[in-house]
């Protein structure tokens, strides 16, 4: 039932909307007028959320790379799954600068994290249509497993969510420990492939 499609495409649109995420973000850091570190102190706030935000995007880059090593062929279901993740990350250059600009402030971390959420939904709905569409014991699969690390991710980052009601540095260290956990190699697609 499924179009034989190449997934070249999907790969380099992905890579070009990534790429222009990334631009966005940065595009947000404004110039100080002065040449002093005390001019500088009030970007601070929107560089460290930057910096958060890039490692995030970075992290989805390389595992999107890693789960397309794999892939075969892909379908229309597949493209609007790899659309809707896309959709969530694009959101990032905004709750990027608009936590940044609060100064961490409680709604802007929780709408950070909200879109952190559903950027982890996407991710694993398009990695369970890929491993539906190539069988259950297709490589891609066998090196996705139960994805443990994905479901503990989602879970911190819904936790994340709700401890903006204790205090927003408690849920950007929440945050920010998915995105340490995630700098440490998956090996899982690589070990298979090899």
């Amino acid at each position: 039932n499924s179009i034989k499609m190449t997934k070249n495409r999907l790969e380099a649109f992905s890579d070009g909307v990534i790429a222009i995420i990334i631009t966005i973000m940065v595009l947000e850091i404004k110039v100080p007028h002065g040449d002093t570190w005390a001019d500088i102190a009030p970007i601070l706030p929107v560089f460290l959320s930057y910096i958060m935000s890039f490692l995030f995007i970075l992290i989805y880059w390389n595992n999107h790379h890693h789960l397309f090593q794999t892939v075969k062929h892909i379908s229309g279901k597949i493209l609007l799954a790899n659309g809707h993740l896309l959709f969530w990350l694009s959101l990032m250059p905004f709750v990027t600068g608009w936590m940044g600009e609060n100064h961490f402030t409680q709604l802007p971390v929780m709408v950070y994290g909200i879109v952190t959420v559903f950027s982890a939904i996407a991710y694993f709905i398009l990695s369970q249509m890929l491993v539906a569409h190539h069988g259950k014991d297709s490589t891609l699969a066998i090196a996705i497993g139960k994805d443990k690390k994905g479901i503990i991710s989602l879970i911190i980052y819904i936790i994340g969510v709700f401890a903006t009601f204790i205090h927003p540095y408690i849920s950007c260290a929440l945050y920010f420990s998915v995105t340490i956990m995630w700098l440490i190699p998956d090996k899982r697609i690589e070990n298979v492939i090899e």
